[in-house]
């Protein structure tokens, strides 16, 4: 049997070293990506780029046991092997398409909107997804940012009450030990104007095992905490993920999912509907399916906003309601989320309005007469 096809043993959520093992085995060089999949030269170069000092290689071994060994159109391998079109500069690409950097009032945090911040904890990931936002920092080194370091944001929160929402990322914050973890979150929830922790990471994706009874009762105390979580493609929900999310239902933590539409991973309609009612399964929202961000190098593995605006009309009414993510563009330069879809507004006039349903039938709704009721 071809040695490529031995699937490294994927360890239970309940072992409380697993996740610590997998990220210590997680594969980083050429050498151990050519080792268990057999690359194409396209890969091959795009993986020698990253390790001569691009955007680094780092894929745990559970979730490298997603991947088709031979098939390089798979869409977990698509996620996360590097490919050489990864040096190409294609219009509309930028180095930080979402102005973090404009936007950052404080070392590691970034307010684009009044009511809410982004506070960036480390710059480290489990994986290193090849169309992640953040390629231009995550995995520059310096790992979990300390306290002493962060003292500066969680002063701007202090003076700031009008933040109610902060957004723990990175990087992951999941892949930081469990008492540093906490120490922060205690930090954030010391500020009283400060309503809600939302953790966004990918751990529940590519290192399930890191959901353990230790984490949930660690973070428990601090409720409440939404996870912001990232399936892209039904076959991420193996039963080990299921369970972390279940794991995760169970302690309280509601779970919110935002999938990025990728090209030749999940932008078709019949994926997503079967990845979207997958995770309603298990407790979690799809909340957001994501226009991809235009990172610099990674237009092989965008669509068109046409093909999303398609899509979202695809999915609408063939989906409850609460299986049934909005479509959204992050605009360029950091200037807000808009929520975009298929015009179902056929015409309109005083008092009546024109709809499409997504069966095609097109009705009308009349408005109620102007005028103070009695």
């Amino acid at each position: 049997m071809d040695e490529r096809r031995a699937l490294p043993r994927v360890d239970s959520p309940e072992e409380p070293e697993a996740w610590r093992r997998e990220l210590r085995d997680s594969v980083r060089t050429v050498a151990e990506l050519a080792a268990r999949l057999e690359l194409t030269k396209e890969e091959l170069e795009g993986a020698r780029r990253a390790e001569a000092g691009g955007f680094p290689i780092a894929i745990t071994p559970y979730y490298l046991s997603l991947c088709d060994p031979v098939d390089p159109t798979c869409p977990i391998r698509r996620q996360v092997v590097p490919h050489v079109a990864e040096g190409e500069t294609v219009p509309g690409d930028l180095r930080d398409p979402l102005g973090e950097e404009a936007h950052e009032v404080a070392p590691n945090l970034v307010q684009r909107y009044p009511d809410r911040a982004l506070l960036l904890v480390t710059d480290r990931c489990a994986v290193y997804c090849r169309f992640c936002t953040r390629s231009r920092m995550v995995g520059a080194g310096g790992g979990a940012r300390s306290e002493e370091r962060l003292a500066a944001a969680f002063a701007y929160l202090e003076a700031h009450p009008e933040i109610r929402d902060v957004i723990v990322s990175g990087g992951d914050p999941l892949t930081t030990a469990t008492e540093k973890l906490v120490r922060l979150l205690e930090r954030v929830r010391r500020i009283p104007s400060v309503e809600t922790i939302r953790l966004a990471t990918r751990v529940p994706v590519v290192l399930p095992q890191r959901i353990t009874d230790e984490l949930l009762t660690a973070l428990r105390p601090l409720h409440p905490i939404w996870v912001m979580t990232h399936f892209n493609h039904p076959k991420e929900l193996t039963e080990t993920a299921r369970a972390a999310l279940r794991r995760l239902a169970d302690a309280g933590f509601p779970v919110m999912n935002q999938t990025v539409l990728l090209r030749g991973v999940n932008d078709d309609s019949a994926v997503l509907a079967e990845l979207f009612r997958g995770l309603v399964r298990e407790r979690a929202r799809p909340y957001y399916l994501l226009q991809a961000d235009p990172v610099r190098g990674t237009g092989h593995l965008r669509t068109p906003l046409a093909t999303g605006i398609r899509i979202a009309g695809e999915l609408q009414g063939r989906l409850s309601g609460i299986a049934l993510p909005k479509f959204i563009v992050d605009t360029p330069g950091g200037m807000g989320k808009v929520p975009v879809g298929p015009e179902w507004i056929v015409a309109r006039e005083p008092g009546r309005t024109r709809l499409r349903t997504h069966r095609g039938v097109e009705v009308d709704y009349v408005d109620p007469p102007s005028g103070r009721q009695s």
